[in-house]
């Protein structure tokens, strides 16, 4: 069976976002990106939702893969170009002349059992960066296996929540690390049920 992994960066006061969606404020850097690749080199499948699948998509193609490039910047686009994709949306196309084009997109109703599908089948873990709406949906489905919960050095005073309100959940935590040269907190929790 394959695990279904969702890798989240929240603010300290609880948001995955800042105002308006913007996640400029949020510390992203070389921790964050090896944290991130190593997730990546144990998954097969990349979950998206509508909001992130659009900036994966304009950023990951476009990344320099040359000798000279940035080597975990290279191994992620390379690993993400790789993985099957399967996008989550109502409303969202993708355009024929997307680098990704062939992406799986299935409706918010078709997801639990579709991602349940994928998870009783052998193969590499599930994986969702982000994604918020998704990722509760199928929290609140029972279908997420773990959850690596980044907790950046930010307060950003409002934004998009990082959990949805109303979902009570007890999680086992796994581990608790400083990112290497950062002041981000990744603790690690098994959400299965006990």
């Amino acid at each position: 069976m394959s695990r279904l992994i969702v890798s989240i960066l929240s603010s300290l006061d609880g948001y995955c976002a800042g105002p308006g969606g913007t996640l400029a404020d949020l510390p992203m850097g070389a921790a964050f990106d090896v944290h991130n690749l190593d997730l990546l080199r144990h998954a097969g499948t990349l979950l998206f939702g509508a909001t992130t699948f659009p900036m994966f998509e304009a950023y990951w193609p476009k990344v320099d893969r040359g000798p000279g490039s940035d080597p975990v910047q290279r191994e992620i686009a390379e690993r993400v170009a790789a993985a099957r994709k399967l996008l989550v949306s109502d409303h969202l196309a993708v355009r024929p002349d997307s680098p990704w084009a062939d992406i799986d997109v299935i409706s918010r109703a078709q997801a639990p059992t579709r991602i349940g599908q994928l998870k009783d089948a052998p193969g590499p873990d599930l994986l969702i960066y982000g994604s918020h709406l998704l990722y509760s949906s199928l929290l609140a489905h029972g279908l997420v296996d773990e959850l690596h919960l980044l907790v950046g050095n930010v307060l950003l005073g409002g934004g998009v929540p990082t959990f949805e309100l109303g979902q009570v959940q007890h999680w086992a935590l796994r581990s608790q690390r400083r990112l290497p040269d950062s002041d981000t907190v990744a603790l690690h929790y098994d959400c299965r049920p006990r």
